[in-house]
């Protein structure tokens, strides 16, 4: 059943990690020029296999033990990402440099939410098929 609602996260989530991660800058350098991730194929790979475990994801709702595990290796990965942005603006050498960090540093906590939310939806119908096995 592709029509719940954990599909509708899962597909917002393929969403923003494949086509706004590459129009959204996050950061600027010395010279305001954006960068974009697909200017840097690490936080482009990690974009990229975001997506690519949402859409997995989303046509595993057969196997929901399997749905769940994918969504929690997927929240790893954007904490991954998280982590990466945030030791890069740490790093870099204060305001004189670099001026401004870019909203897409905050596509992987939007990623992340939707995922937990996602998750919670697909743990609520595991629980609901387990308790109708009950009553059979």
């Amino acid at each position: 059943m592709i029509q719940r609602i954990q599909s509708i996260y899962l597909l917002l989530v393929a969403l923003i990690a494949s086509v706004v991660s590459t129009l959204v800058p996050y950061g600027f350098d010395q010279d305001k020029n954006q960068l974009l991730a697909k200017d840097n194929l690490l936080v482009l790979g990690m974009f990229a296999g975001s997506a690519v475990l949402a859409v997995v994801s989303i046509f595993l709702f057969k196997n929901r033990q399997l749905q769940f595990v994918l969504g929690r290796i997927n929240i790893l990965l954007n904490f991954i990402l998280l982590g990466v942005f945030v030791y890069w603006s740490l790093t870099l050498s204060g305001e004189t440099l670099v001026s401004e960090k870019g909203i897409g540093m905050l596509l992987p906590i939007i990623s992340i939410v939707l995922l937990v939310v996602a998750n919670k939806a697909i743990k609520k119908d595991e629980n609901l098929v387990k308790s109708v096995d009950r009553l059979r």
